[in-house]
Parts: structure tokens; sequence; C-alpha cells
């Protein structure tokens, strides 16, 4: 025991962390050098000659905020309005730490100027009292999947696959989410078309990760998005239904946005500084290009593929493409997407490159590689040493995006097509086929059928063995084969079931009854998360992800699919329907209901709102006229732009709501009103305030902060009309404008959670 207590005593003292933060200034700040790092990318000569300081320079520097506005809603050009004129405005002339702030730009290469960036870096965007507002727009949008924060390099892939309504697309490495929710908005790029033929299948190793990517895709709300937790590298093979019959399900397009080290995130990782070495890059070579080849695989004839890292090393790019287009045997070519996003600047893939080890020594050929680093570094990870074959792979295709060039991070894409199946797989399908056919026995006139099943079941027995030794073979004379097939493993919670209705339930009946739904409705695509007791909400998702959901249950792990287009409401099982229409699914499901839709004007709108539950008599004439003689429920409200008031909302909105006896009222998120109230011209802003008391001195007051929310509103003079209510409560009759009670409701009705981003 006395020894111990000697021990300790001897241990340093743990620092404790007082009220001024930890002493002696904090944890010290990470030195933005790396020796081996210049070292290596400078022998390798990534950088055209005269640009290194500048390249060093720009990694250095913090990495600017973009954001991108989600295109294929109908109210995008909206938000950019609302952007150009208000935000962007408010920002001019504004100096934060001393810099001024650069007015934000949007990037020249992203269609439509849905992406834009700015000098603003996340910490001072956080931050910054000046730029309160602006963060504040942005977090309340990006809740409502109206925009996404996304590293400009990061947009790039998803533009490349070039992807239309009707591909099947499988995303193989997805988490967090922000390429796969790109996906989904050029699946739904025709909004008049609920349901798109093609659909996006989200994937991610990691359980966890996986939740992160259904909050990303739930922001979209789309009913062609499936999440699954799989291995990407041994990723089973689907069925889908063709005409009746079972096939293999191959994807139009594929995003392969594998794991890599990351080396070009340093402005905004700047733990990589410090953790960098080529040891990363070697280890994930291999998965790397286990996950590569798997997507080949399952990509279709004609069918387009991407290969994307963060990294700048060739070992886990160019190496990664070289081997897979050399054992494709021609199979898959490299795209030449030169004249793709007009505006980008970019650099050619290399061609030839060395390995370097973490103590710094250089490897130019495999040969040169000592036994005992054959299983750090492999053959794959050099180039051809045949120019001509080496020339034919053409290479200088590949995109290496540098940061110095656009002020952003450094970033590697690859786009292959595919002409013709993986050899291993026409190997595999000729060899089943003949198989196939020399295993049929003609039955004599003297066989029973008994007997012809018994010399059938003989001659199979026979052929099985061989086909093990043919793959034995092959290896041994150097073919490449498939990938060896993986047990699959099922990790974290165990979801619940996805139970698609029955034709004649009784509980679509009432549904199909109350809203009046239109013929064409499929109702086959409604699901459950319950095989027992009550159904609580019903989800919709289109065919095609039915399909894939039927035919494959026992070899998917299916995160989350569908959007929720129906809830249970306690209050609804005492009227004709039990079941209330969800915001979420609400642009999905209106195009099928002819039954209680209220038609509203921008009035109505505002104060649906603004107020918790307004009586009927406050909304206009014509929107009483239409709740005359309708049940209480659930019911859908519509607004249609005006074309000859230009000043006004030019995009239409549609909400879910409750009509009571004597009020009505909107059931919409709260970020979603702030949304539609912004979209209006009102704007509600919560702004954060000291509380400096009296005789209190600045360090007591400094970290105070008052609870109150300071609301600001601002309406377009346009927009004010007058307008009369009738209190039904005292009977007298009360003369103003509806920005009037907005103002003096919004403060009470609107109370928001501000996320960080």
């Amino acid at each position: 025991m006395g020894r111990r207590h000697r021990q300790r005593q001897q241990q340093p003292q743990r620092r404790e962390r007082g009220t001024q933060g930890w002493p002696e200034g904090g944890y010290p700040e990470i030195v933005k050098e790396n020796a081996l790092f210049e070292q290596y990318y400078g022998e390798l000569g990534i950088v055209p000659d005269g640009e290194w300081e500048n390249f060093m320079a720009a990694l250095r520097e913090p990495l600017p905020a973009t954001f991108r506005i989600t295109g294929y809603k109908s109210h995008a050009r909206e938000i950019l309005h609302c952007l150009k004129t208000k935000y962007f405005k408010e920002l001019e002339n504004q100096v934060v730490e001393g810099q001024k702030i650069e007015m934000p730009q949007p990037l020249s290469w992203y269609p439509e100027e849905l992406a834009w960036h700015t000098n603003l870096s996340r910490k001072v965007l956080r931050k910054s009292p000046q730029l309160e507002k602006f963060h504040h727009f942005l977090v309340s949008e990006t809740e409502c999947g109206n925009i996404s924060r996304q590293e400009a390099v990061s947009m790039i892939p998803p533009l490349l696959l070039n992807i239309q309504p009707h591909h099947k697309i499988l995303d193989m490495c997805a988490a967090p989410g922000s390429k796969t929710a790109q996906l989904i908005e050029m699946l739904h790029a025709d909004m008049t078309v609920p349901f798109p033929e093609g659909f996006v299948i989200a994937n991610d190793v990691d359980n966890k990760r996986c939740y992160l990517l259904v909050h990303q895709a739930k922001r979209l709300n789309s009913p062609c998005i499936m999440v699954v937790n799989h291995d990407a590298s041994s990723i089973p093979n689907l069925q889908s239904t063709t005409n009746g019959k079972k096939e293999t399900l191959f994807y139009d397009r594929i995003l392969c946005d594998v794991p890599c080290s990351g080396d070009g995130t340093m402005r905004k990782n700047i733990d990589v500084w410090k953790k960098w070495s080529t040891q990363n890059s070697l280890q994930l070579h291999g998965l790397q290009l286990r996950i590569a080849t798997r997507g080949a695989e399952q990509l279709a004839e004609g069918g387009r593929m991407v290969y994307s890292t963060c990294s700048l090393n060739p070992v886990e790019n160019e190496a990664v493409i070289a081997s897979l287009l050399e054992k494709s045997e021609g199979a898959l070519e490299l795209a030449d997407v030169s004249s793709d996003l007009p505006g980008l600047k970019r650099m050619p893939g290399i061609t030839h490159w060395k390995i370097m080890t973490k103590d710094g020594q250089w490897f130019e050929d495999w040969k040169d590689v000592p036994s005992n680093r054959h299983t750090q570094i492999r053959p794959t990870m050099f180039p051809l040493k045949d120019e001509e074959k080496l020339k034919a792979l053409h290479l200088e295709r590949c995109l290496r995006i540098l940061p110095h060039h656009q002020n952003t991070g450094g970033f590697f894409v690859a786009v292959l097509i595919k002409k013709s199946p993986m050899p291993w797989n026409k190997r595999h399908s000729k060899h089943k086929q003949t198989q196939k056919a020399a295993s049929i026995v003609p039955m004599t006139a003297e066989q029973s059928p008994l007997e012809v099943v018994k010399d059938q079941a003989v001659i199979e027995a026979k052929h099985a063995d061989p086909l093990v030794d043919e793959d034995a073979e092959s290896k041994k004379n150097g073919v490449c084969g498939p990938p060896p097939s993986k047990k699959m493993k099922l990790f974290g919670f165990k979801e619940d079931p996805f139970v698609f209705l029955s034709e004649d339930d009784p509980l679509f009946l009432l549904i199909q009854s109350f809203y009046a739904l239109d013929p064409s409705f499929p109702k086959m695509n409604l699901l459950t998360r319950t095989q027992e007791g009550k159904k609580r909400q019903l989800y919709m998702v289109s065919k095609e992800i039915r399909d894939v959901l039927l035919n494959n249950s026992e070899k998917l792990k299916v995160i989350n699919t569908g959007i929720k287009v129906w809830c249970r409401s306690s209050d609804g099982e005492q009227f004709d329907c039990a079941f209330r229409v969800a915001q979420e699914g609400i642009y999905t499901l209106y195009p099928f209901i002819n039954a209680r839709i209220v038609n509203a004007s921008i009035e109505d709108i505002k104060i649906l709102l603004t107020e918790e539950n307004p009586f009927l008599s406050k909304l206009s004439n014509e929107a009483r006229d239409q709740v005359k003689g309708m049940t209480m429920g659930s019911i859908v409200l519509k607004y249609e732009p005006d074309p000859n008031k230009p000043d006004t909302l030019q995009c239409p909105v549609v909400l879910c709501g409750w009509l009571g006896k004597t009020s009505l009222c909107a059931f919409v998120p709260k970020n979603e009103k702030l949304h539609y109230l912004r979209m209006m011209g009102v704007e509600v802003f919560k702004a954060k305030r000291k509380n400096v008391l009296e005789g209190e001195t600045e360090a007591e007051t400094a970290g105070q902060v008052m609870d109150k929310t300071d609301v600001e509103c601002k309406i377009k003079e346009d927009n004010q009309v007058s307008v009369q209510i009738d209190d039904e409560s005292n009977g007298q009759t009360i003369e103003g404008t509806s920005e009037t009670r907005a103002i003096e409701n919004i403060s009470s009705d609107v109370k928001m959670i501000e996320p960080k981003i």
C-alpha cells in the first residue's frame, strides 16, 4: 500500500479547468507543417511548375463556406431570389475580425446558380454577431431540406453521373449523405411526376452513420430512396421483376466515393497535418480496389460509374483505376469528361508515380520491394511498365482538383463506362449455360420419368466438382476471378419489418373514401412498420422500391425507406377517418386527393402559419365558403400563385391542416413555417442578447445570455391588405392588416431550436 501511495504522489498533477478556460492559453495550436507530406508530393510533381508555394499556402487557409440550393423543389427560385435581394445585400461592407466580407459568388461550373461560396469560414459564420441573421437563415433552410451545406468539390461526382429520372442508382459509401441528396434531387428533376421510374439505394457499412444518412435523405421527402447497411466490397446481388420474370438487378449509375486518407481535406480537418503518412494510403488501397471492383460488377452495360476520393495520393486514385481497367480486359473504359462542367479548373490524371514508405524509402517497381514489405505494398499500387498498355488506359482523363485553383479542397474523380460484362462474369455465365445444356437428359421410350430425374441428378453431381477445379485452375493461371464472397454480418439495431397493405385492407378503404382518392393511386405501395396491433403511420414507396423490397427481404438489411403519408390521429377516430395527412408526404400524395382541399389566399396562409388555432372568421370569405359542409378532420390547404402579381410568392404551396368546429390550423413543422413565411415576405429571426445587470462586472455578465427570443418581422409593403375581422369573443369589428396580426402572434407561436451546422 505504501509503494502505491508513493507512486500516486510522484505522478504529475492533472490540470484543472477553471472558469477562464484551460491554463496557459489552452490547447496548443496545430502547426500546419508536415515535412513528409511536402517531400512526397513535391517528388511526385502533382502540382504544376511554379505553383507549389500557392498550393501549400492554400492548404493552410481555412476552407470557405459553400452551400447548395435544392434544385428540384419548385421554390428554389424563390429562395435564390430571397438570397440575392435580401441576405446578400445585408453582407455588403461588413467587416468581421478585421477582414472585409466578400459578397457570396455562385460556383461558375454549377448549373443554374444553385451553388454558392463565400470567403467566410464555418467558425466565423457561427460566432460573428453581424452574421447571425444569415447563419440562422442557412440553419433553418437546411433543416427543411431547401439548402445543403456541402463542400464545393463534393458536388462534382453526382453532376458527372448525368442522372435521368428513370435511372437505377447505387451509392456504395453514402454516409453522411450530401452526395446522396444530390442524387435524389436529380431523380426528381420533373416535379410533375410524383413517382419517378428510377430509385436510389444508399449504402454504408457503418450502422450508426446509416442513421445520419437517413436524416439527410428524409429532408427531401422522396419515395424513391432506400438506405441499407452492408459492406460495400461484398454488397449482395439483388433481384428485380421484369415482365413477370426475376432477373439480377444491374444499376444504371453507381457512385463509388470510397473511404480514403483525406489529405485533400486539410483545410477543414487540420488534424491531418500531424497525422498524415503514406501508410494510410497503402492500407486503404486494397479496400478501395475491392469496392470499385464490386461496383463495376453491378453496373449495367452502358452504365456509368464515378469513382472519387478526397485524397491527392495516386496510390488511392490512379493506381486503383489502372488496376481496375487492366483486369476488366476492355469491359470498362474511362470517359472523356473534359467538356463537362465548363468553368471547373482541373488537372489531368498522372501516369507515373512512385511508392514511399512512412520512413521515406522510395520504390519505383514491385521488383524492388523487399519480401518483408509485400504485405504492405502490393503490385497493383505501381503504374504499368508497358507504355503502350499504359497509354491505352487514358489515365489523363481522370480529374484532379487542386485547392489553390478555385479556393476549394483537394479531390479526385474518374468516370467509368461499362461496355460489356466483366470477364469473370462472362466465363461463369458461359460455363453455366454449357453445363445446363449438357445436363439435359432426353427421355427414351424405355425410361420412366423417375429414372430420368435420377440420371439428371447424377450428371449434375458430376459437373459440380469440375466447376470448383476450374476456379482453382484459373487462379493458378493468374486469371482474375470474382472477389471472394463474404458471409453477411448484421450489426446494430434490429429494424422493424416493412409490411405492405393488402388490396382489401379495410383501413385503406376508409382512407380512400374520406379523401376521394383517384383510382390511379398506387395503394399497393403503402406499407407499415408493424405486423401486430394498430397501424400508427402509413408510408409510401415507389413501385420499383416495392419490387426490390419484396424480392430481396432476406438479402438486404434495410435501415429505412419510404415517406410518411398518413398518421393515426386519436381525434380522427371519432370522425369518418382515423388518419390525417402528413406534411412529409403531402407533395407526393396531393395529386391523388380529390376531396377536402381548400384553396387559400396568401393572406390565409400567413394567418395559418403565424397563429396556432385561428378562428374561421379570420380567414377570407372564399376559404370559409369552401369549408362549409365539410366534416371535421384532416384537410389539404393549397395556394396557387397569381402570375398577375409578380411581387407575391410565385410557387405553389401545399400544407396539411385540421378543420375544427370553429377553427382551422396548419400541421406544419416549425422550420417549414419559417421557410414559407420568408418566401411570403415575412422574416422570423431569433437574436441573442447579453443581459448586463446593474452592479455586475463585465466578467460576470460576459457569459450570460437571455432566454428570451427577439423576433424581427419585416413585411413587403405591397402585400399589406386591409381586412376586417369579426371577433367572435366580443362581437366587435377590428380593422388591420394580416402582417400586423403576424407580428403580434409570431413571437408566441413560433419557437425555434437552432441546430449546429
